[in-house]
C-alpha cells in the first residue's frame, strides 16, 4: 500500500522555541558547525488502492485543514514514498548465559 508524507514547518518568521533549545543544546555538547536548528512535523498517510490526483487533493485539503495550523505552520511537502519494503526489525530478546562455578 503506498504512503503519502506530509511535511509541516513553523513559518519561517517565527520563533520556533524546540528548535531554539536544541540548537542552544548542540552547542553546549561542542557541535559548533550548526547554526540553527527547527523542528516540524511529519505526517504519514497509508493509501488503500492506488495515488491519484483525487488522492493527492485529498490529502493536501486535510494537510492544510488538519495536519497544520496555517496561522503559524505551512505544509512545506507532500510527497508519496517509494513503495519499499519494511526493514526487518532487530531481535530485542535477551538471552542470559550463566556459567556454574562449581
Amino acid at each position: 500500500m503506498p504512503t503519502i508524507v506530509v511535511e509541516v514547518m513553523p513559518k519561517a518568521e517565527l520563533l520556533d522555541p524546540q528548535g531554539k533549545a536544541v540548537a542552544g543544546a548542540l552547542t553546549r555538547l561542542g557541535k559548533t558547525r550548526f547554526s540553527a536548528v527547527r523542528i516540524g512535523k511529519r505526517f504519514e498517510v497509508t493509501v488503500d488502492g492506488p495515488v491519484t490526483d483525487e488522492v493527492l487533493a485529498e490529502v493536501t485539503e486535510l494537510a492544510n485543514d488538519m495536519f497544520s495550523n496555517s496561522v503559524i505552520e505551512d505544509v512545506v511537502s507532500i510527497t508519496v514514498a517509494p513503495d519499499v519494503a519494511p526493514a526487518p526489525q532487530p531481535d530485542l530478546a535477551v538471552s542470559v548465559e550463566t556459567t556454574d562455578a562449581n
